[in-house]
C-alpha cells in the first residue's frame, strides 16, 4: 500500500487505480475512502488516486486528535500533492471532502487545476439547506414503499429529537434505488464511520465561510458541481447556490440519483465526470447549468 508522511509524521495511505491522467480524491465522512470504489468506473479515463484521511482506512491514528480538523487536513493533501510530484492536480471531492477541497483552494489555489465537487456538503462555504428544502426533495420519493417509516424519521430528525434509529430510517433517501446494493454499500459505510473522528473534522474553527468564499469567486479553473436530483444531503436548488460562488462552474444534476450519482447510474456519472476532466482549461462568462433530468425513468 503507497503512503507518505504528513507534516507532523503521521504516515498516510493512498490507493491508486486505473490509468490515465491523475486525479486526486477526497473522501466524506471523514471515512474509509474505500466507499469510493472506482466512481462507477472511471477508473478506465483516469488514475484514481484516493487518499485514506488521517486515522481513517490504511492512514495512521495521528498523536493529536485535533489534527483531524479540517483546516489542518489542508497540509495533508498538499504533502500529497508533493510526494506524486504533481505541479498541479485534477482534484475530485464527495460529500464532506468538498468542505477539504474547498479548504485547499482557499490555501492553494495554484495547485488545482480542475475541481470536481459531487454531491458536496456546504459547511466550508456556509450555504444553509432549510428543512422545507429537506422536506420538499424527500417527497420526490413518495411513491417508494419504504417512505412513510423513512419520512416521519425525518420529520423526528428536523424537530431535533433524532435518535440513532431515525437516522437509519432515513438512509434510503441517500439512493437513487433502495436495492441489495444499496444496503451493502450504507451498511459498509456504517461499518466504518468513526464519530469521534467526524466531529473533530468539524470542531470550532475547522470552516472560515466568508474567506473561503472569497478565494472561490476568485479560483479561474473549470468546477463541476454535480448533485443528484433526488439527494436531500446536497439539494440541486442548494448546489446551483454553491456553484454561483465560482466564475467557472457547471452544474450538473443527475436523473434519479441519491447522494452516490456513481452507484445509482454509474454510465451517466462516468460519462459527465470524465467529459469534463478531459476539457480544457477555459472561461465561460457565468456559471452554467446543465439538467441531466430528460432520460426514461426521471422522477
Amino acid at each position: 500500500m503507497p503512503a507518505f508522511a504528513a507534516h507532523d509524521g503521521t504516515e498516510l495511505a493512498y490507493h491508486v487505480s486505473g490509468t490515465g491522467p491523475p486525479v486526486v480524491c477526497l473522501p466524506g465522512g471523514p471515512t474509509d475512502s474505500a466507499y469510493l470504489g472506482d466512481l462507477g468506473g472511471l477508473s478506465t479515463h483516469h488514475q484514481l488516486i484516493r487518499l485514506d484521511l488521517r486515522g481513517t482506512g490504511r492512514s495512521a491514528i495521528p498523536k493529536d486528535a485535533a489534527s483531524y480538523r479540517c483546516d489542518r487536513l489542508i497540509d495533508d493533501v498538499e504533502a500529497l500533492r508533493e510526494h506524486l510530484g504533481l505541479e498541479r492536480m485534477d482534484l475530485l471531492a464527495h460529500c464532506a471532502g468538498a468542505n477539504l477541497a474547498t479548504r485547499y483552494v482557499d490555501r492553494h489555489p495554484e495547485r488545482v487545476s480542475k475541481l470536481a465537487l459531487i454531491t458536496p456538503s456546504v459547511n466550508a462555504v456556509g450555504l444553509t439547506i432549510t428543512g422545507d428544502l429537506r422536506r420538499e426533495t424527500a417527497r420526490l420519493r413518495r411513491d417508494e414503499p419504504w417512505f412513510p417509516v423513512a419520512f416521519t424519521a425525518l420529520e423526528t430528525i428536523l424537530a431535533g429529537r433524532a435518535t440513532g434509529d431515525c437516522w437509519q430510517a432515513i438512509a434510503p433517501f441517500s439512493y437513487g434505488r433502495w436495492d441489495g446494493a444499496a444496503q451493502v454499500h450504507q451498511a459498509a459505510g456504517d461499518e466504518q464511520m468513526n464519530m469521534q473522528i467526524v466531529a473533530a473534522f468539524g470542531a470550532q474553527g475547522a470552516f472560515d465561510p466568508d474567506t473561503t468564499r472569497t478565494a472561490l469567486a476568485h479560483f479561474t479553473p473549470p468546477v463541476l458541481l454535480l448533485a443528484g436530483e433526488v439527494d436531500l444531503g446536497a439539494p440541486p436548488r442548494t448546489m446551483a447556490e454553491f456553484a454561483a460562488l465560482f466564475p467557472h462552474a457547471e452544474l450538473v444534476v443527475q436523473a434519479g440519483t441519491g447522494h452516490y450519482p456513481w452507484l445509482d447510474d454509474a454510465d451517466r456519472f462516468v460519462a459527465t465526470t470524465a467529459a469534463f476532466l478531459r476539457q480544457a482549461a477555459v472561461s465561460w462568462s457565468k456559471p452554467r447549468r446543465l439538467d441531466d433530468l430528460s432520460r426514461p425513468g426521471h422522477r
